[in-house]
Order: structure tokens, then sequence, then C-alpha cells
């Protein structure tokens, strides 16, 4: 059996060496190497508004193309994009990020993001980017929130960490099967009362790693909506084929 590649942070002294690919190994290359990019980040036809794939055959439009879930029952978001599949390698490379304190991927990662259809162009347009926000005990466990990281590299001077809170801490959504985890977050987030006129009339950008039943995004983009924001649009890294995970 294959020994699993040991994957080496990116950014502070590495960014100042010979790096090899943390998906084939091959070197010098950046942390990831063009040849695996173009090879697991395919673009895919994706639902416009829950971002589960779509026959090839669907259209070309980011905003044309809609499941018949979401048809049925239209989410609380505008746009959802999904830079790729929530598999191997993103999965190793998000849990790095995410649990094992290699914040420095957010730079890799956070630009794949970017470079995904759509990405660039839904950001440009947008008043503020905010990331999906941790609760206080989540945070002191993980040092930081990867969804800020991520939505830095998307938009530095857009990003506002302290717009939309988390007000309650909550069990891990992955614990948790689909129906219980909007449940879960009922009344998890809330728009900073103080700052509401930020988000009246706005043009929003929700930022998460990973997507899979969206009930964080929906949670929070319902906050949103209720704060009187005009478009709310979400960016995630890597979602889920399937709602049921």
């Amino acid at each position: 059996m294959a020994t699993p590649p040991v994957f080496e942070q990116p950014g502070g002294f590495w960014r100042w060496l010979p790096s090899r690919c943390a998906v084939c190994r091959s070197w010098p290359q950046a942390p990831l190497c063009e040849d695996c990019i173009g090879h697991f980040a395919q673009p895919l036809a994706r639902c416009s508004t829950c971002a589960l794939p779509l026959p090839a055959s669907a259209s070309a439009s980011a905003t044309a193309r809609r499941c018949g879930a979401c048809l049925q029952s239209p989410p609380p978001l505008d746009l959802c994009l999904s830079a790729t599949a929530y598999a191997w390698p993103w999965t190793d490379l998000i849990a790095q990020l995410k649990f094992h304190g290699q914040a420095g991927w957010a730079r890799t990662l956070g630009s794949l993001m970017l470079n995904a259809p759509w990405v660039e162009d839904t950001v440009a347009q947008a008043d503020c980017v905010l990331p999906i926000p941790l609760s206080a005990e989540r945070l002191a466990e993980r040092g930081y929130n990867q969804s800020l990281l991520l939505a830095r590299q998307l938009a530095a001077t857009k990003t506002q960490a302290e717009l939309l809170l988390r007000t309650r801490h909550t069990p891990a959504q992955r614990t948790l099967p689909r129906a219980q985890r909007l449940a879960n977050l009922t009344g998890a987030f809330a728009v900073d009362p103080l700052r509401t006129a930020q988000v009246r009339g706005k043009r929003v950008v929700l930022v998460d790693d990973v997507m899979t039943s969206g009930a964080s995004l929906h949670t929070a983009a319902q906050a949103l909506r209720e704060a009187g924001a005009r478009h709310i649009s979400a960016v995630v890294l890597a979602r889920t084929e399937a709602d049921t995970e």
C-alpha cells in the first residue's frame, strides 16, 4: 500500500524555498502544482443556489441553472458557488487547515476559490464579505477561524469579521444527522445590531470552508435577510456531493 503524502505547510519560511506539490509530491513546485489543480479541481455544472452537481448538459450560466429541489423550495441564498467537490485531496488539505493548525493553507486554498468560475466577479460586486463565525469555545480550541482566513484571501479589504455574530455555541455539525443540523443552528447567528446599516440594501458574500447540508449558510443568510441584505451569495471551498452527509 502506498504511503499517504505528508502535507507541508505553505507560507512563512516555506515561501522562500523550493517546494513540493502536496498532492503529487513533484518539486520544485508551488504547494499545489497546476497539473494537480487542473486534474482534481475540474469545474462542474452545479446548481446556482445549492452548488450540488447537475448533469453536464445544464446551462453554462451561473444564475440560470437550478436543481429540482431548489426550484421547489428556494433556499435563502441568491447564489451559491463551490470551488471543488469535498473529496481527496481537498478533504486532507482542509483538515490540515481546519484541525491541525496549518493556517498557511488558507493562502493556497483561498486562491483556488478565487479562481473558480464566477467567484471573482461575485466578490467584486459585493459590498462586504462575511466569514461564517465560530463560537468563542470553538475559536479558543482552534486558535483561528479558517473561514475568516479564506475570506481575507478572496477580498481582504471587504472582509468584516465582526458584522455577523455567533450568538451561542453548538455541537459540531458533522456529528449530527441532516435532520438535526438546521435545528441545531436555529438562532445561532445574528447581525451586530449596531451595524445593521452596513447590511441593509447591500450585496453580501458569505464564506465557508465546507458545505454539507447548507444549514450554517442558510441560517446565516436568514439573519442577513432579516437585517435587510439585498443579495446574498455564498462561496465555499468544497461541497459534498449530496445533502445527506
